[in-house]
């Protein structure tokens, strides 16, 4: 091997090596921009992280929305129902298209048991994502717990 191909070699592993970090970058973005777009309270930030035939669904609430237009009301709504809604990343593992994004979420009940009272609660969210842009995404978290905090359940009985 002359010292021409084997730099040629070394060059095309490291692009090699370099497109595939890409793509494991891009999918370890993939939660921080989920939790910044939520945390701005902008759909328009919020949408473009997902495909415009995504299927979003809240599993605790039952409510699934399909494509970018029902997402955009979801979240307007979402936004309008917890005004000071907060997201904190908790952890995540998103590799080769598929992964979970653990997180809490405080704020005010105005609008879902329309209480006023904070809350916070974790939860998690299971992803598929393509090309960098999530296409599922399934929310879980116990709804008992927020209903318990703005008092519409009694509280736990200590154990």
């Amino acid at each position: 091997m002359t010292r021409m191909s084997t730099v040629v070699s070394v060059v095309a592993l490291a692009g090699l090596w370099l497109a595939a970090v890409s793509c494991g970058s891009r999918d370890s973005y993939v939660a921080e921009n989920w939790i910044a777009a939520w945390n701005s309270h902008d759909v328009e930030k919020l949408t473009p992280l997902f495909t415009d035939d995504a299927t979003y669904e809240d599993v605790t609430f039952g409510e699934i929305n399909h494509g970018s237009g029902e997402l955009r009301k979801f979240a307007a709504s979402f936004f309008d129902a917890v005004p000071d809604m907060r997201m904190e990343l908790i952890q995540s593992s998103i590799e080769n298209g598929h992964g979970t994004i653990e997180w809490r979420l405080s704020g005010t009940d105005k609008g879902v048991y329309k209480t006023g009272k904070k809350f916070s609660i974790r939860g998690a969210s299971i992803l598929k994502v393509r090309e960098g842009n999530t296409f599922r995404n399934l929310n879980f978290y116990n709804s008992a717990g927020i209903m318990r905090q703005v008092g519409l359940l009694p509280p736990e009985a200590a154990k």
